[in-house]
């Protein structure tokens, strides 16, 4: 458990900062995602907290989930299916042993986000653009640029054994 808490308070923190960062995968506009259309939102990385993650498996990342206004309110509210206008935003790192925490532990104890990882992904829901994908568009930007289509082609599919969360996975943490 504190394992956990470690690892959620240095996301959250890391959050907060995360605009200072400017990689190239920060930029707004610029291309479109295949398939959905969809671009980098400008001003994503000022968005607001909406949950912290830890993907285990191939991914094996510390992820952020921010949203915009209109997320938020959604979640906050519990408000499902989230209304059109709606964006969530979903950025990653590695995450890598806290070396003071484990000299200070004697052990693996703390856990921090290392470099971005897997991209920046994006959902926009927009119930008539996307009605066939449950009113969700989908993106995945590495450096800036879109993924493949073969790549957009896997988000639907993915986020459907969430469809009666209105295909989130995500849990908002006040």
């Amino acid at each position: 458990m504190r394992r956990i808490v470690l690892v959620l308070v240095a996301i959250g923190a890391l959050a907060g900062v995360v605009a200072s960062l400017a990689p190239a995968s920060g930029q707004s506009g610029g291309e479109a995602a295949p398939i959905f259309g969809v671009k980098i939102p400008a001003g994503y990385r000022d968005w607001r907290l909406i949950s912290v993650a830890h993907e285990e498996g191939n991914l094996n990342d510390l992820r952020a989930i921010l949203g915009n206004d209109v997320a938020i309110a959604a979640f906050r509210e519990g408000k499902l299916p989230f209304p059109d206008g709606t964006i969530i935003a979903r950025l990653a790192w590695s995450y890598d042993r806290l070396e003071e925490s484990e000299k200070a532990f004697g052990r693996p104890q703390s856990f921090v986000a290392g470099p971005p990882k897997n991209g920046v992904q994006f959902m926009v829901k927009d119930s008539r653009r996307y009605a066939s994908t449950g009113g969700w568009g989908f993106a995945h930007f590495d450096f800036g640029k879109p993924a493949s289509e073969a790549v957009h082609n896997t988000c639907f599919p993915c986020h459907e054994v969430a469809k009666a969360r209105d295909f989130v996975f995500n849990r908002y943490a006040p």
